[in-house]
């Protein structure tokens, strides 16, 4: 069974309400003491072993492999997660606009509220991030087309007696 496997079977196990809140708010403590070291070291780079990089931020390989699982989409080259080993060399490489982007999209208000993000992103930039995330999700409906009226498609038809039921 890979980390990242062992990592969801300990994560998504079924709990009740009191055993989720106990271990989320076990780990997210943790997540976020990575981000704060992360934010406050952005310019060194980030590099090792799976092993090596659990260990530096005080965490057990699979603890980490959830973690890593959390911010691979906001890596300039994404980590192939499932192939990897306690051995695996692994390098962060972090978009640090797109993390920010991502940890609104996780409503991870502890992460992106963080005052270290200063020297990183601007207040200017993270407002106009904030607002593309809030564009994102902003659903534009199409106008319906009445059964009368001509088709989309160009034929010339009434809806009804061309697309309607396509």
């Amino acid at each position: 069974m890979s980390l990242l496997e062992q990592w969801k079977e300990i994560a998504y196990l079924e709990r009740n309400q009191e055993e989720y809140d106990a271990f989320w708010g076990d780990y997210l403590p943790k997540e976020q003491d990575i981000y704060i070291e992360l934010l406050n070291n952005f310019e060194a780079p980030i590099s090792g072993t799976v092993t090596e990089l659990a260990t530096k931020f005080s965490l057990d390989t699979k603890t980490f492999l959830g973690f890593l699982d959390g911010i691979n989409s906001s890596l300039t080259d994404e980590i192939e997660l499932e192939s990897l080993t306690e051995d695996s060399d692994v390098e962060l490489s972090i978009d640090f606009e797109r993390l920010y982007f991502n940890m609104h999209e996780a409503a991870a208000d502890w992460l992106y509220n963080l005052e270290e993000w200063a020297p990183i992103l601007s207040e200017e930039d993270r407002k106009n991030i904030k607002k593309e995330f809030n564009r994102s999700k902003i659903v534009v409906k199409d106008k319906k087309i009445g059964r009368n009226e001509p088709c989309p498609c160009g034929s010339g038809k009434k809806y009804k007696q061309c697309c309607i039921n396509k």
